[in-house]
């Protein structure tokens, strides 16, 4: 029987490693980068918006070369990695603090603004690391990020980011199988950072904001990732918060999370156990998350 080689979800065959031992023949020259980039070519290897997956095929490259499957030429080159050496965003911000309360009908018309590669991106990075409990992280893989104004002042900031691999409350809820979430599980965003900024305090402002998200950030999605988004989730720190904001917009509960971690080897609890919510952006959204496979 032939071994099974699989790597981020794709399935290896002995004809696929002939077919890239040929490759790096035909290419004696061709850097390690370079031949992940004519390997995408040949197999078609895209990302959903079209883009070459060369990152995630040199990993699996390299994961074949270290088995002994194929050799890969040596190194041309070490360049730094900028995310080793990215620097915490500052925290002196120039920037009216005064406080802001009243009805939320006040703060009419609110005006939410995709800053993710704008001017304003590090004014946003400045904010979540100065006022968010849990500070500024550089999200992974697809993501976009929001601040709210309310008459040209910021008022709110969130983060939404590619869904956490497994997550076993979410999994049970919609019911799909391993095989069908490595397929679609990018159809879930996941909202990773939500801060109404310190100085205001206006009722029922988070889930207005909540529910003005919902209405179009799939559409957000499909014009940056190139497809939609059907399903959304959060997770609430229990000993910090009620999520009642989204509560109150309708999100509803999947589960807790084991407080166990993605890297718990010992099966103890040594993180705070945290609430999923989740809210379906779609009425068949288990339909399209549990549909058929390409």
């Amino acid at each position: 029987m032939e071994e099974q080689i699989t790597y981020r979800g794709r399935t290896i065959s002995s004809k696929d490693i002939g077919s890239i031992r040929e490759l790096i023949l035909e290419h004696p020259q061709a850097s390690r980068r370079r031949l992940s980039q004519l390997l995408c070519e040949v197999w078609d290897w895209r990302q959903a918006n079209g883009a070459l997956r060369d990152m995630v095929c040199r990993g699996m490259m390299l994961m074949l070369h270290r088995a002994g499957h194929i050799e890969l030429p040596a190194r041309k080159s070490s360049p730094p990695n900028p995310l080793g050496k990215r620097c915490k965003p500052a925290t002196d911000i120039l920037l009216d603090q005064s406080p802001i309360s009243g009805p939320l009908l006040a703060l009419m018309p609110l005006e939410i603004r995709q800053v993710r590669r704008t001017s304003q991106e590090s004014l946003f990075n400045s904010l979540i690391e100065r006022d968010h409990y849990l500070g500024y992280t550089q999200p992974v893989g697809e993501h976009l990020k929001y601040m709210v104004f309310s008459h040209d002042r910021p008022v709110a900031c969130l983060v939404w980011s590619s869904a956490p691999w497994h997550m076993g409350p979410r999994d049970r809820f919609i019911g799909w199988s391993p095989a069908v979430r490595r397929c679609h599980l990018h159809l879930i965003a996941c909202n990773t950072r939500f801060l109404i900024l310190p100085w205001v305090g206006v009722p029922h402002l988070a889930s207005h904001i909540l529910g003005k998200m919902a209405r179009r950030i799939s559409a957000d999605w499909q014009e940056i990732y190139n497809h939609p988004i059907h399903y959304l989730e959060t997770f609430v720190d229990q000993e910090r918060f009620a999520g009642t904001c989204y509560r109150a917009a309708n999100w509803q509960h999947m589960g807790q999370t084991t407080g166990r971690g993605i890297k718990d080897k010992v099966h103890k609890v040594t993180l705070s156990i945290k609430d999923v919510l989740g809210y379906p952006l779609i009425k068949d959204f288990r339909k399209r998350l549990c549909g058929d496979l390409p």
